[in-house]
């Protein structure tokens, strides 16, 4: 028999609400976390608005000084995350058995320090004011922190997460792009259903708002360029939509075994039910128009649920506010669900806390378990003026009660990477 996979625990740093309670407030009030950048002055660059994560200090969550200095920002949010997750489900205080205890993280692309970096190609010049190689080999890399390479490392994540809570079993670091962090929790929910683990810690972490990120991504033609203000410019779907924005944060979800949880007394939120991913091998800077890669990845999900497009009640949609991949949803979304795609709802809460690119679908899950656990959709805001080509029912502006039983959840990612979720109310 199939082991039922639950959702005993969540833990959430997003840049409108520092806690998954908060996070999720803010979401359903239809806050935005989008403002000028404050970590770096951006003034001179093309794009100056972020969403980052405020007022966060990573000695609430990792007291060790040591341990700190090797942690990347990306690294601090995940282990932060999930320890307020481990917190949720009760198991900070009695944690699993090593040996079966696993994680499985979704990473990507790490921020770079860009001023250490440049201090030490500085060193490097030789008298003509022009790079040296051989003295970056020399005089360069004195000046770059020893352990510099551990803060830049994918894997980090997972690892850190590991140490932290000595889970000894099954780790894993997913790096595919925007899907990573929803391909992590479906990978995680693979291992406990082939009997590998009977707990896992499954989500994702991102931080990417340093200048050279925001000049890759700026010059990738991907980020809003708009100056409307700053909480307006993300708006998925809407007419007037012109790329993302970059986003941070964690998202970390408590997987565990039906039996596991039930037999610790724990409370379960919701059921993770099915997973599908797939491939456009199409482009890798553009989804592949017709929708074919993101139909596979939403009907095998829903396959792997036992479910069909009748039972899901909501969309957690992946709507960057880009031209193409809000108008490629839609396409895939009218393609599986036919005549029934205009009353399901969905939306896209990236429109309040952008695109965190690894950790998006990790946000975008435990948004998802607390849709059903309050009977919440949340909204699409700045959805003002609608694309007549996405012409679906996104929530707009505002959210709305509903009793929301399955949620089927979108990441679409560079390179064609897709991956989707159903997460359903647990019935005992």
């Amino acid at each position: 028999m199939r082991r039922r996979i639950v959702v005993t625990g969540f833990g959430a740093l997003a840049p409108n609400g520092s806690t998954a309670e908060s996070f999720w407030t803010a979401t359903r009030e239809g806050k935005s976390g989008i403002a000028r950048i404050e970590s770096f002055d951006p003034t001179g660059f093309a794009v100056q608005v972020a969403g980052e994560v405020k007022g966060f200090d990573p000695a609430k969550f990792v007291p060790n000084r040591k341990a700190l200095k090797v942690m990347g920002r990306n690294i601090r949010l995940g282990v932060a995350a999930s320890r307020m997750a481990m917190e949720h489900s009760g198991l900070l205080e009695a944690p699993p058995e090593p040996a079966r205890f696993g994680v499985v993280m979704g990473s990507g692309l790490v921020p770079t320090d860009v001023e250490e970096v440049g201090q030490a190609i500085l060193a490097s010049l030789d008298e003509n004011g022009r790079f040296d190689l051989k003295r970056f080999g020399t005089a360069g890399q004195k000046t770059l922190f020893p352990l510099w390479l551990l803060k830049h490392l994918p894997n980090m994540v997972a690892a850190h997460v590991s140490i932290f809570h000595q889970a000894q079993g099954p780790n894993n670091t997913i790096v595919t792009a925007c899907s990573a962090s929803t391909q992590a929790i479906g990978e995680a929910m693979r291992i406990i259903e082939r009997g590998d683990a009977d707990v896992m810690l499954a989500g994702g972490a991102d931080s990417r708002i340093d200048p050279l990120s925001l000049v890759a991504y700026t010059l990738l033609g991907a980020l809003s360029t708009s100056d409307r203000p700053p909480e307006r410019v993300s708006r998925p779907f809407d007419r007037a939509r012109d790329g993302f924005v970059l986003g941070e944060g964690a998202g970390v979800l408590v997987l565990e075994s039906e039996e596991h949880a039930r037999r610790r007394g724990a409370t379960i939120h919701a059921e993770c039910v099915g997973y599908g991913s797939s491939f456009d091998a199409f482009a890798v800077t553009q989804p592949e128009p017709e929708g074919r890669g993101a139909v596979v990845s939403m009907r095998e999900a829903l396959k792997d649920a036992r479910v069909s497009t009748d039972d899901v009640d909501y969309i957690s949609a992946h709507g960057t506010s880009t031209i193409l991949n809000d108008l490629t949803e839609t396409v895939a979304v009218k393609k599986l669900f036919g005549p029934r795609a205009s009353k399901v709802p969905m939306s896209s809460i990236k429109s309040m806390i952008g695109h965190l690119i690894g950790a998006a679908g990790a946000l975008e899950a435990v948004a998802s378990v607390l849709a059903i656990r309050d009977g919440i959709l949340p909204p699409t805001i700045n959805l003002e003026t609608p694309d007549p080509q996405c012409d679906l029912d996104y929530v707009p502006n505002t959210a709305r009660e509903a009793k929301v039983r399955t949620v089927l959840s979108n990441s679409f990612g560079f390179g064609g990477q897709n991956a989707s979720l159903v997460i359903r109310e647990y019935v005992g």
